[in-house]
Order: C-alpha cells, then structure tokens, then sequence
C-alpha cells in the first residue's frame, strides 16, 4: 500500500477508535467543532473545553476557562457568512443556515452543562484550575494543612504538584461514592474519615483547614466552625464555595465571618468562573 494511503488509513483507524471510547458530551462537542469549523469564536470555546477534559483524563490539573457563553452576534455573524458564501434564495445556503441555526441551542445548552459534565465524569465540583493551586500553594508558604471533605482530592493533588515536602492530610468520608463519583476517581491518596473527625485528628499538627464545596445539605461546615473556633482557634479556615449559593449551608453562610485579605484576593484572582457559578476562596472564622 501506497505509505501516504496507509498513514492516512491509521490516522482513520485512530480517530474511530478514540470515538468509541470518548463519552457521549464529548463525541457531541467535537461534531459541534467540525460543524462551526468557520467560525473562531466558537471553536475557541469547545476547544478549551475538549483541552480541559483531556488534561483531567489524564489525571492532570485543567487551565482557566473562558465564560463558555456563545457570543451575543453569533447568529448574525453565522448569516452574514452563509449570504457571502451562497446567493440570495439558494437553497443550499437555506439548508446550511438552517443547519448552523438548529445546532445553536444545543450547543449553546452543551457548553452550559459542562460543569455537570465534570462532576458526573470526575467528580470534580471546584473547578481546581493549574495556577490557582500555584497560588493557593504560594499563599500557604509550606505551612501543614489539612483538607476535609476532599472528594477525590484534587485541591490537594495541586498543592503536592507545586511543593512536594509540604505536609498535607487528605481526607474525605467518601459518603457520598454510592450517589455520584465523588471519591471514585481519586488523583491522590485520601483518608477515609468525615470532617469533624479529621479536625480532630490531625487539629494540633496544621495551620489550616481546607474546605471545598460543602454540601448545600446538613449543617457539617457549621459544625466545622465551631469546632475549630472552640478547640483549635489558631487553625485558620480556608473555604472555597458560592456565597449564598450552590455550596454550604444557609447556616455557614449566616455565622461564618469571612475575609479577603490583599494576599487571598490575588489567589482567588485565579478561581475563574466559567459560568454563573461564582465559587470563590474565603478566610472564615
């Protein structure tokens, strides 16, 4: 076989065998991808997103991401290239319009939907991006932290990937593994032991607590407070959720005072939101 016909018979072979293991939303973003192919604002967004997926397969931390919102002209731009490229009342142009403007919304509700996608896929609930856990990392110093609740523990995967001899305790009471895959694809080693336990254990060895996405249900963030400002009020709690929203408790978020510092707020500078969650990194106490 001629060499250039049988490379391109692998690279055919490759890309149908990378399909039959990719995850439905992923195979639906790359049609999505070669559909718009013209069109570099809406590659550029599926394109960050396909990179991400492929960093977190491969059990590394993802980038930032862009807002993953269509532009507001997108519909015009998509028609003003369809009628520069076929004549007025030419059907073909009619079919392809028709075809860019039926995927649209779908695709529009598919970019939407990516952060559901990670937490069905990886469990990932903070999006814990590559140069937020540098700067988290550098705003800790080195100093002995504990993180609870850690799902499958990628806040601590970063701070080991930025400073390997720091002393971090994972822990995480993997209640949660039989409703979601939280803590079914772990990055790092984790303890089994619930929050307050952990606090307790290992309390008098670190300056800080880290607590990521608590859940919206029960009151085990505010017991977490309390605990720390009766036992251990030198141990400093980092919390990292939406104010008021998707994350914690209503009583957290009632009792707790929280604070940005100068320092912090450079951290939280890089927990970008890529859509209208607003996560964000607080002091607590």
């Amino acid at each position: 076989m001629n060499p250039k016909k049988l490379k391109q018979l692998k690279k055919r072979v490759k890309k149908a065998h990378q399909a039959v293991n990719e995850p439905a939303y992923i195979q639906e973003l790359n049609q999505y991808r070669e559909l718009f192919d013209s069109f570099p604002p809406i590659k550029y967004l599926i394109n960050n997103v396909l990179e991400s997926d492929r960093l977190l397969k491969n059990s590394l931390l993802p980038q930032p991401l862009p807002h993953l919102l269509l532009p507001d002209n997108i519909q015009d731009t998509i028609f003003k290239q369809v009628n520069a490229e076929f004549p007025p009342g030419d059907p073909r142009g009619d079919k392809l319009w028709n075809k860019y403007n039926d995927a649209l919304p779908k695709l529009d509700q598919s970019l939407r939907n990516f952060r559901d996608y990670l937490e069905d896929t990886y469990g990932m609930w903070s999006y814990v991006n590559a140069p937020f856990a540098k700067a988290l990392s550098d705003y800790l110093a080195s100093a002995p932290i504990l993180e609870i609740m850690a799902g499958n523990g990628y806040i601590s995967k970063g701070l080991r990937n930025n400073n390997a001899s720091q002393e971090i305790y994972t822990t995480d009471s993997q209640e949660w593994v039989n409703e979601n895959e939280t803590g079914k694809h772990p990055v790092t080693t984790i303890e089994k032991l619930d929050a307050l336990t952990a606090i307790k254990k290992y309390g008098n060895k670190v300056k800080y607590v880290i607590m990521s996405w608590a859940p919206d249900k029960g009151n085990t963030d505010w017991e977490v407070l309390q605990l720390l400002r009766e036992n251990y009020p030198n141990v400093q709690l980092l919390v990292i959720g939406e104010k008021d929203g998707a994350t914690n408790s209503k009583k957290f978020w009632q009792e707790a005072h929280l604070s940005q510092d100068d320092a912090l707020k450079k951290v939280n500078a890089n927990l970008h939101s890529f859509d209208l969650i607003d996560e964000q990194i607080y002091l607590a106490k």
